[in-house]
């Protein structure tokens, strides 16, 4: 039986799944970092597979920017190019895009019960559609409705310099600055970005000491340390300012969806968090942008509807 292989290629997992006609199978999902190269990686799929199962063509999402057929991850060492892979992997087509834009060709597709709502806001389906990803790394990517057909604006805006709101976000930065020089939003709104908020604050009197993306978000939700409250807390504040910079940006009254491996934990204290203040406070515009909506995506592997409609939107 020929089936159509989908990946989503992160810098901490990557993710396989088979599409058989119309029909999504189980997802199986390995650490990045086992593996010395995605050719590898693909291989310990592929020979995995029953008896019978064909994979003659394969779409994959990377985190990383893709040009010309090549991505190198922003957060991993790994470099995929699709004539490579087609020509190792013995396949007779690739397709190679972007995970944010993955992810956003999947947004016709999300259910009300796939997104929970933080905050006030109205949807104009006829608007651009903005989605922030934090994870790994913070990607970005837009989706743009269309009567004659959609679009979808890949993006590094998550390399973009991060701005302060307030005094002790000036504080944040400027400490962070010291470090990197350049403090992009992904700095501060990323797994490892939890780490540096931690870590920032534990220079102010807190602990500084060695700290998990993982620990920081349980400790926070279990309520059992302030200083990962704090850093959590301002987490959800930077990314409420970011969010409402990127909703500015590409005039997305269509909505801000929120994504990666982050967002959906935090869905219960983005709602209760400053996430949605900052959001809006855009001074003359602070109107225009109190009738957005907020949404986190909390759907398992939401990536995966976006390659599936890539794979059957061009026909491989």
């Amino acid at each position: 039986m020929t089936c159509r292989l989908l990946a989503d290629v992160g810098g901490t997992r990557t993710r396989f799944a088979l599409l058989d006609g119309e029909g999504l199978g189980a997802i199986e999902s390995v650490p990045t970092g086992a593996y010395s190269s995605a050719v590898d990686a693909f291989r310990h799929f592929l020979n995995g597979l029953a008896e019978g199962r064909v994979v003659e063509e394969a779409v994959i999402a990377a985190a990383g920017p893709v040009s010309g057929g090549r991505c190198k991850l922003t957060n991993a060492s790994w470099v995929l190019e699709s004539e490579q892979l087609q020509r190792q992997l013995s396949l007779r087509d690739v397709t190679l895009v972007n995970d944010l834009a993955a992810l956003a060709w999947g947004v016709p597709d999300l259910t009300d019960g796939d997104v929970v709502a933080i905050g006030e806001g109205y949807c104009d389906p006829g608007s651009p559609v903005v989605l922030l990803a934090p994870g790994t790394g913070m990607g970005v990517a837009c989706y743009i409705p269309g009567a004659e057909g959609s679009h979808v604006l890949s993006s590094e805006g998550g390399h973009a310099t991060l701005a302060a709101g307030d005094a002790a976000e000036a504080s944040v930065i400027e400490s962070l600055r010291r470090r990197f020089d350049h403090v992009s939003a992904e700095r501060v709104l990323s797994g490892g970005g939890l780490v540096n908020l931690y870590q920032a604050l534990g220079g102010r009197g807190g602990r500084a000491d060695a700290v998990t993306p993982e620990e920081i978000v349980r400790g926070a939700l279990q309520g059992d340390d302030r200083q990962a409250g704090d850093a959590v807390g301002m987490f959800c504040g930077f990314l409420g300012s970011f969010a409402g910079d990127l909703a500015l940006l590409f005039g997305a009254k269509g909505g801000v969806l929120i994504g990666g491996g982050i967002g959906p934990r935090l869905a219960s204290v983005l709602q209760r968090s400053a996430f949605r203040a900052k959001f809006v406070r855009k001074g003359r515009f602070e109107s225009y942008a109190a009738g957005i909506a907020t949404r986190v995506i909390v759907r398992p592997e939401p990536t995966f509807l976006g390659l599936k409609a890539l794979a059957t939107r061009s026909g491989t």
